[in-house]
């Protein structure tokens, strides 16, 4: 299956995440000024420019390209400017004269404000939090998702015996759902594995923080995922369009995060077994034009993957 790094946080568009953990994005969110390490990490596995182990790794990877500023370490808070040219370089992107001849982080800095991947009010020199990274990288991968390169020996069809379990994997889940009551819930067949999805999910006014009622619902699919181990979770949140795309998407992936964290305080798995997406309202199931609609694009969603990637 095609490998996307996840596109978290805001931005236009979001894509699957696949290397980093549920863990590692919540640290990084919480991380108001990110180093060369961390940042070389996730954009080259953003990029899908390397595969490396750790951030220590990343940093040589990129310094060793001169993707890097002259004479930055591993451990030093990344300046915006910096940040631009290791992602202009790891995404391979394309600039103006000036970028072109130079590859300097000056320029880089400048062609990403041409592109939008900057905005806002910004200097060159400021420091990039986790929550800023990410949405750079989620801009970049709307721009640059059909030219990065894949890992194209990989077989993305299922084979006859996999749609065939997924579909008694469904009836079994879908029976189990009928038997618990759990409203608004249904699982289907997708391209990634097979999908709980938890519709009109409600959450505090204004946070991520789960009421009573939407952590028994949770607590009723943890069961049944404890009946399926060893095998991956997605959690993906999802909105109805209502509010700014930046505020919809930052509201997915931190409802996406409060669901995962209360999954792995049930046991129902590991935080190194999930993985945590935010779609915003790019992913709509229903028409937002109605109140019905906009309640059943309210939704989180659990994919339970084929294998332990």
């Amino acid at each position: 299956m095609k490998k996307f790094f996840a596109v978290i946080f805001f931005g236009l568009f979001c894509f699957p995440l696949f290397a980093q953990t549920a863990a590692e994005l919540e640290d990084l969110l919480k991380t108001q000024a990110v180093n060369y390490g961390q940042a070389a990490r996730f954009a080259l596995e953003a990029a899908n420019a390397a595969k490396l182990k750790d951030h220590q790794e990343a940093y040589s990877f990129a310094a060793d390209r001169k993707w890097l500023p002259k004479k930055v370490k591993a451990q030093d808070a990344a300046r915006l400017d910096g940040i631009s040219l290791l992602l202009m370089r790891s995404f391979n992107a394309k600039g103006g004269l000036w970028y072109s001849i130079t590859k300097s982080p000056h320029f880089a800095y400048n062609e990403l404000i041409y592109k939008d991947v900057i905005q806002g009010a910004t200097d060159p020199s400021m420091t990039v939090s986790g929550e800023r990274l990410l949405f750079m990288i989620n801009r970049l991968l709307a721009l640059y998702e059909n030219t990065l390169p894949q890992d194209e020996e990989i077989n993305t069809e299922k084979t006859a015996a996999q749609e065939k379990e997924e579909k008694i994997l469904v009836e079994t889940i879908n029976s189990q759902i009928e038997a618990l009551a759990i409203a608004d819930t249904t699982a289907r067949v997708t391209e990634e594995g097979v999908t709980i999805s938890l519709s009109n999910i409600q959450f505090l006014a204004n946070s991520s923080q789960l009421p009573e009622s939407e952590k028994k619902k949770i607590r009723e699919v943890a069961e049944i995922l404890k009946k399926i181990p060893s095998r991956k979770i997605i959690i993906s949140g999802h909105t109805a369009e209502a509010g700014t795309e930046r505020n919809r998407m930052r509201t997915s992936i931190a409802r996406a995060q409060a669901v995962a964290n209360y999954l792995i305080s049930l046991g129902a798995r590991k935080a190194s077994e999930i993985e945590v997406r935010g779609y915003g309202a790019s992913r709509p199931i229903a028409d937002n034009d109605t109140k019905e609609g906009m309640a059943l694009n309210r939704r989180v969603e659990f994919t339970i993957v084929g294998d332990q990637r």
